[in-house]
């Protein structure tokens, strides 16, 4: 609403100003185009630069744009003339439309000028490059024109030497040259005989190699038929192998029973010829009690021997407990080591070749035999009672391999006793079993041996070694199949594989404090 203070708008004059406007711009287009003349002569003469073109190019469409709004010089008046200037805009844009194609065409000749202008500049650059370049090639060309002319004036004067040379050449020489001429005329000759007997020769020889063939044929099915002998030799060998391992395992059993035998016919007929024709003794009738006790002992060496390994095999896998024996500072003539169950004396052996003191004891007198005759420190002796003649802390090391599980209850417990009294302070219990968390060792292997009692659940046994008065009891999980089918990284493979493949023995390690 305009104000009644307000002086009123005079739309002729508003017009009459609007139309003075555009006459006094129009000497400015008049202008523009004329420096686009201009501009189109400059660039015919390369002197205008391309920033100016774009320059007037973005006046151009300065001009050619649809008038929007006032100028702001007009936003001074103090009441509301929206109407106004709609009307006065869309009058002025009408009066300017023509104008405003014009330079509207102009900014796009001016962007087209440009832009030609900018390739013709770059394609000089390119032509400038391209001239050198050429300048350059003309300048090796000649270059090398020159290396060639010097080139070919030393050919021409190697020719003329050798000319010379040619001219020089004597009489005597020509007829050297005749006379090797006839000689290969007779070499060639000789040539010609020679592959006539070649020749014949090749013929004789694809009528050996012919019979060669044959023979060749006839010596494959030779061959073959003693391949067949072999392989049926090779099956022999193997059973004759086979048999001969058997009967040396035999002998070795019969060798070792023939031995108790006659160990216990001569002491019967010591007796005999002693006390006969008196009677015997309550002494006596207890010791050949005592020696018919022994009438397994070779039965018993010989199944060791058959389903315990190798000696080979025993050694290493006992050598693992090396390290806990030199922790220790057992093996000492100070501190002895003593191997309850000794058996065939591979823990034994193992400790005399790497420097330590070790006794063995067992109750079977063959393995016994086995032991002195290795040069081994054994002893026959009931474990306990030896070692309860044994002083307090005497010993450095108790083992056993395969032991406890031979003991009944009250003997495992008289056994523990027993060693914790003998041991030196800090010294060293080893035992070993068979683990029967692995389900294949505790319900099927470990009933292999008619002579053990039960199976040892590995965690009650490091409980009653603990609470029997041992320290920092441990277990060590030992011999794990090689090979599995659940040997994988999924839980329920790794169970199947701890229960039917994992360790086969574990061993109780304990100290005395």
């Amino acid at each position: 609403m305009i104000e009644a203070n307000n002086p009123e708008i005079n739309i002729d004059e508003l017009k009459q100003k609007i139309t003075e406007e555009v006459s006094r711009r129009q000497p400015d287009l008049l202008a523009v185009l004329q420096h686009e003349r201009n501009v189109n002569g400059a660039i015919a003469k390369e002197v205008v630069e391309i920033g100016h073109i774009e320059a007037l190019a973005s006046n151009a469409e300065f001009k050619a744009q649809v008038r929007t709004h006032w100028p702001k010089k007009f936003d001074r008046f103090p009441f509301n003339l929206g109407w106004l200037k709609k009307y006065s805009l869309k009058v002025y844009n009408f009066i300017q439309k023509e104008q405003r194609v014009v330079n509207f065409s102009l900014s796009q000749g001016l962007r087209e000028v440009a832009t030609i202008e900018q390739r013709l500049s770059e394609q000089v650059a390119e032509l400038k490059i391209q001239m050198s370049s050429m300048s350059d090639r003309l300048s090796s060309t000649e270059a090398r024109i020159a290396q060639l002319g010097d080139r070919l004036g030393s050919s021409e004067s190697q020719l003329t030497r050798i000319r010379e040379r040619l001219n020089s050449v004597t009489q005597e020489q020509v007829t050297q040259i005749h006379a090797t001429q006839e000689q290969v005329k007779q070499n060639r000759e000789r040539l010609n005989a020679s592959e006539e007997r070649v020749s014949q020769n090749s013929a004789r020889i694809h009528a050996s190699e012919f019979n060669i063939e044959q023979f060749s044929d006839r010596l494959k099915l030779t061959e073959e038929g003693l391949n067949g002998i072999g392989i049926r030799i090779s099956s022999m060998d193997a059973h004759l192998l086979a048999i001969e391992d058997r009967h040396n395992r035999n002998d070795s059993y019969l060798k070792n029973d023939l031995a108790q035998q006659k160990r216990l016919i001569t002491l019967f007929l010591e007796e005999a010829r002693q006390r006969l024709p008196g009677a015997f003794s309550q002494e006596h009738l207890t010791t050949f009690c005592d020696e018919n006790q022994h009438s397994l002992d070779a039965f018993y060496a010989a199944f060791e021997e058959r389903f315990r390994g190798t000696r080979e095999d025993i050694t290493n896998k006992l050598k693992v407990y090396l390290p806990k024996i030199a922790a220790a500072n057992a093996g000492t003539p100070e501190a002895p080591i003593l191997d309850v169950g000794c058996g065939r004396g591979e823990w034994l052996e193992l400790l005399r070749d790497n420097g330590y003191t070790a006794k063995g004891l067992d109750i079977n007198r063959v393995t016994i035999e086995q032991c002195q005759s290795r040069g081994l420190e054994a002893l026959e002796a009931d474990v306990i009672a030896y070692l309860r003649s044994l002083p307090e802390n005497s010993l450095g090391a108790v083992t056993g391999f395969h032991i406890i599980e031979h003991l009944s209850f009250a003997q495992l417990l008289d056994l523990i006793t027993e060693v914790l009294r003998v041991l030196q302070p800090n010294g060293i219990a080893i035992f070993e079993t068979p683990n029967p968390q692995n389900l294949l060792v505790g319900a099927c292997d470990f009933y292999s041996d008619p002579t053990h009692q039960r199976p040892l659940y590995p965690e009650s046994m490091q409980f009653l070694f603990t609470y029997q008065g041992l320290h920092n009891v441990q277990l060590l999980h030992l011999n794990p199949v090689e090979t599995s089918p659940f040997d994988r990284d999924e839980p329920e493979m790794r169970i199947l594989h701890n229960w039917f493949f994992g360790p086969r023995d574990y061993a109780l390690i304990g100290y005395k404090v």
